[in-house]
C-alpha cells in the first residue's frame, strides 16, 4: 500500500528533577549539599532514509514517545538522560506544524536529519545553588518540559520528470516501455491509482527518474478524483512530461488544456517549468490527422513529439530530448525563503541572559487574573516550590521581571487571584 500523507503526534521526553540533599556521613557533621542534576530528556529526530519508500508506517503509530529524564539523587549522582528516538521517514518527506500549517523541514537528501521534538533539560541540583552566603541551599530545579507538537507528514517523490495527463493516455505504458518499472497496464481509465517510479538509463553515464502519476481529470486541483492527492509530486520535478492521447476518444487540444488547467490552479509554479508535449497512441487510425490538427492549434512554436508504444516509434528521441533538457534544467526550491520570513528568524545572542522578560496579565472576571507568556510559563517551571526557599526563589523571579508592578497597577484587590499555568496565589499589597 502507498501513503504519502499522515498525521502523527510527537512527544519528547521530560527534563528529570535536581534533586535537593545533604551530604551524610558519620563524624562529618557539615556536609553541605550533594543533590545532584536531573538528566535530560529523550528528543524525537527524523531521519531521511531510502529504507523506507511510503508514510505506511505512521498509519498504525500515530504517536511518538520519547522517554522521560531520570531524576537526580545524593552524593551527587545525575540523573541518566534518555535515549533519543530515530524515526526514519522516506527521503523528500515534508513536516508541517498542523496547527499553524507551517512548514518545519523538508527532508529532501539521504541522511538529513532534523530534531523534531527537542527533550527537556535536565533541572539543577541543590548542589549547584551552594554559595558564600548560602551553605545549605533547599532549592532545587525541575526538569524542563519536553516539546510536544500534532504533525502533518507529506510525501513528495524526488523525480526529475513527471508523467501527467488525462486517464488512459498512456502513461504507465510508456513508464514501462523505457524503465524496468511494472505499473498496471489495461485498457480502461484509471489503472494507476499510486505514483510509480522508474529509473531511465540513457547511456552509461546519464539516467534520470520519471514518476507516473495517476490521471488528472477536470477539477483535480479542487478535489476531484485523484488528482490533489497525487499533484504533489510534481512539485520537485523540473520537467513536466504532458501525455496527449491520439486515439480519438477526446479532443486533443480540450484535453491538453484541462490538465494545464488543473496544474496552474494547484500552484507551486509548476506551470512555468519545462514541459514535453508528447502526441501517444500514434499508431491509432487517423492519428496523423488529429496530430496536424493538434499542432495547429498550439502554434508553430510549439513542438510534439509523437510516440507509439506498439512500435516504438518515437520514444528513442523523447529519452534524448528529455535528458538534454534535464542537463540545463535546475532544481525547483519547493520553498523559497523571503524577506517576510528572514525578519521572523529568532537571533539567539550567548551575551543576553535567558531569564524572561516578556508577559501579559490578562483578566478572567472580576477578581481572577492570569500570567501569560510561553517563556514565563516555560522558567517557571523549573521551580521546585515544595520547599520554602524554592517558593521564595519564584516570588523573587516574579518580582524582578515586573510582574508585582504590573498588578499594582491594574489595581487589584487584596484577595484577588492570580494564575500562573498551574499554579496560584493570592495577591495582597
Amino acid at each position: 500500500m502507498f501513503m504519502d500523507k499522515a498525521l502523527v503526534d510527537v512527544k519528547a521526553g521530560n527534563g528529570g528533577n535536581g534533586a535537593i540533599s545533604m551530604y551524610r556521613e558519620k563524624y562529618i557533621e557539615f556536609g553541605g549539599p550533594d543533590g545532584g542534576h536531573g538528566g535530560r530528556g529523550g528528543s524525537i529526530i527524523f531521519v531521511a532514509s531510502t529504507n523506507v519508500s511510503t508514510l505506511l508506517n505512521f498509519r498504525f503509530s500515530r504517536t511518538i514517545r520519547a522517554e522521560n529524564g531520570k531524576n537526580g539523587a545524593s552524593k551527587n549522582q545525575y540523573g541518566k538522560g534518555a535515549e533519543d528516538v530515530r524515526v526514519e521517514v522516506p527521503v523528500g518527506t515534508v513536516v508541517y506544524d498542523r496547527d499553524t500549517h507551517e512548514l518545519i523541514v523538508d527532508l529532501s537528501e539521504e541522511g538529513q536529519e532534523f530534531v523534531i521534538a527537542k527533550g527537556g533539560r535536565g533541572g539543577r541540583g541543590n548542589a549547584s545553588f551552594k554559595s558564600s552566603v548560602n551553605r545549605l541551599p533547599r532549592v532545587a530545579e525541575n526538569g524542563e518540559y519536553g516539546e510536544k507538537r500534532s504533525l502533518i507528514l507529506e510525501l513528495k517523490l524526488l523525480a526529475d520528470v513527471g508523467l501527467v495527463g488525462l486517464p488512459n493516455a498512456g502513461k504507465s505504458t510508456l513508464l514501462s516501455i523505457i524503465s524496468a518499472a511494472k505499473p498496471t497496464i489495461a485498457d480502461y481509465p484509471f489503472t494507476t491509482i499510486t505514483p510509480n517510479l522508474g529509473v531511465v538509463s540513457v547511456d552509461y553515464n546519464d539516467s534520470f527518474v520519471v514518476a507516473d502519476l495517476p490521471g488528472l481529470i477536470e477539477g483535480a486541483a479542487s478535489g476531484k478524483g485523484l488528482g490533489l492527492q497525487f499533484l504533489r509530486h510534481l512539485e520537485r520535478c523540473r520537467i513536466v512530461v504532458h501525455l496527449v492521447a491520439m486515439d480519438g476518444v477526446s479532443d486533443p487540444y480540450d484535453a491538453y488544456q484541462t490538465i494545464r488547467h488543473e496544474i496552474k490552479s494547484y500552484g507551486y509554479n509548476i506551470i512555468n517549468r519545462p514541459e514535453v508535449i508528447v502526441a501517444s497512441k500514434m499508431d491509432d487510425d487517423d492519428a496523423d490527422v488529429r496530430l496536424a490538427k493538434f499542432k495547429e492549434q498550439l502554434g508553430e512554436d510549439v513542438a510534439v513529439y509523437p510516440i507509439s508504444a506498439l512500435t516504438n516509434e518515437g520514444i528513442k528521441e523523447l529519452i534524448y530530448h528529455v535528458n538534454d533538457l534535464l542537463k540545463v534544467t535546475e532544481a525547483f526550491p519547493l520553498y523559497e525563503q523571503t524577506g517576510e520570513e528572514v525578519s521572523k528568524m529568532k537571533v539567539y545572542d550567548a551575551t543576553l541572559s535567558d531569564e524572561p522578560t516578556q508577559f501579559e496579565i490578562i483578566r478572567l472576571d472580576a477578581h481572577t487574573y492570569e500570567i501569560k507568556g510561553e517563556e514565563v510559563v516555560k522558567y517557571y517551571r523549573r521551580f521546585n516550590i515544595s520547599t520554602e526557599e524554592g517558593m521564595l526563589r519564584l516570588l523573587q523571579f516574579l518580582r524582578k521581571i515586573g510582574v508585582d508592578d504590573q498588578l499594582d497597577k491594574m489595581e487589584l484587590e487584596d484577595g484577588d487571584i492570580v494564575i500562573l499555568d498551574n499554579f496560584e496565589f493570592e495577591y495582597f499589597r
